[in-house]
């Protein structure tokens, strides 16, 4: 449903804003144009909505949060494994075709904003462009362009990363990633799961490179997020400015207090070390699935530090945001995983929304429902802070005041079709 000249009226809902001390019950949200105009739960809201003529949405009390940032997407990756190696074969318009389809399904499972951290060929800022010019449905997409890697670094096999060596070559990665447009700047400082000739805690750069990385990169005001296993590199990282770390298999509780003391935040992917349901069905060989599932409970006690800690935890797969898996999107099943772990529901709401819109630099315009922001909305038919499973009941997502998926205009259809 396309957005309207006179907007929307969502009426009669929950609003569960990340700002917010508490719910604002028996809410009405009117949408101008791309923008959230008002939120209240006075009458008058609606009375001035309705005079201006705008289209009306009663939610019958279902709750209204923000639109899911995913902070760790690829939407043309290509793990070890037989779809792995259909997406390598394919050529550039069968990938920019195949990332789009996957860009219009990520929306549609509420994810209304990405940050992609290595894709191939710099496809990523094709499909951008043809998001923002409305050509392609989509999310939003802030992205790293290819990742840099040393010479038979992680990522090296596939044309999302570029092979670097030297703080010369490191600079000029860096810098051409600026010039293709790059949001940010991805760098791969050790090995992971995907990689057969290396470990997770291989290191793969040298202080000069890491160096050289961080500081080309913050002088063209681009923040820095490492793919990264180990603690020692990562410390380095930390120590010389990173801005996020992304896995963080092996932290250490030292690391964590570093980390949260310099501001470094942490997307932990913890989906990535308990997904064997999804490693079989993309058919991932034996020697990775062990390697990632035999990783889980290191994982998992790393994050546990970085709470403690109090390290900025945000959302990020690294599965593709929408792919099916336990019963829900990878994204959702990522975020149950961080709110089990000890981050609870509210917090998780905050680490999927408003935390990734401050690390982007874009809180003035997404992460919240406040007045003045893009109307980038989910409707769901449970309560967020009763327990993040409440995103499995999604319903209705908007992107800047566009209803893009309307599972209750369907419901509604069917029973009419009923005799």
């Amino acid at each position: 449903m396309a957005a309207t000249e006179t907007g929307y009226l969502l009426r009669e809902c929950t609003v569960v804003d990340p700002l917010a001390d508490a719910p604002l019950t028996g809410a009405a949200v009117w949408i101008e144009g791309e923008r959230i105009r008002e939120v209240s739960a006075d009458p008058d809201t609606v009375a001035r909505a309705r005079a201006a003529g705008c289209v009306e949405l009663d939610l019958a009390g279902s709750y209204l949060t923000p639109g899911l940032i995913n902070m760790h997407t690829h939407f043309s990756l290509s793990l070890p494994g037989a779809l792995g190696e259909r997406v390598g074969r394919m050529g550039p318009h069968d990938l920019a075709l195949y990332m789009a389809d996957g860009a219009r399904r990520t929306l549609h499972s509420g994810v209304t904003s990405v940050r992609c951290v290595g894709e191939k060929d710099h496809a990523d800022f094709a499909l951008r462009t043809a998001v923002d010019s409305g050509f392609v449905p989509g999310p939003r997409i802030f992205t790293a362009g290819r990742a840099v890697t040393c010479t038979g670094g992680h990522g090296h096999g596939s044309s999302g990363a570029l092979e670097c060596d030297g703080d010369t070559e490191f600079r000029r990665g860096v810098r051409s990633q600026v010039k293709a447009g790059a949001d940010l700047i991805k760098v791969m400082i050790s090995g992971g799961i995907s990689g057969r000739h290396e470990a997770i805690d291989t290191r793969q750069v040298t202080t000069d490179e890491l160096a050289a990385v961080i500081t080309t990169a913050h002088e063209w005001g681009r923040k820095v997020t490492a793919h990264a296993g180990p603690w020692p590199v990562i410390t380095e990282a930390v120590e010389l400015g990173l801005d996020c770390v992304e896995h963080g298999y092996e932290l250490t509780w030292e690391l964590a207090g570093l980390m949260a003391d310099r501001g470094c935040a942490y997307v932990p992917t913890l989906v990535v070390t308990r997904c064997k349901e999804f490693f079989d069905e993309l058919g991932v060989p034996e020697w990775m699935q062990q390697r990632s599932l035999g990783a889980g409970e290191r994982h998992m006690q790393s994050y546990e530090w970085a709470l403690d800690a109090g390290v900025d935890v945000l959302l990020g797969s690294d599965m593709p945001p929408f792919w099916r898996f336990e019963g829900t999107s990878a994204a959702v099943r990522e975020l149950e995983h961080m709110a089990a772990g000890g981050l609870g529901a509210r917090e998780a709401l905050r680490s999927a929304t408003i935390g990734p819109a401050r690390w982007l630099g874009v809180d003035d315009d997404l992460g919240s429902v406040t007045p003045g922001k893009y109307a980038d909305l989910l409707v769901l038919d449970e309560d967020p802070l009763a327990g993040t499973a409440a995103f499995r009941s999604l319903s209705l997502v908007l992107k800047g005041g566009e209803v893009v998926r309307d599972d209750r205009a369907r419901s509604s259809a069917a029973k009419r079709s009923v005799p």
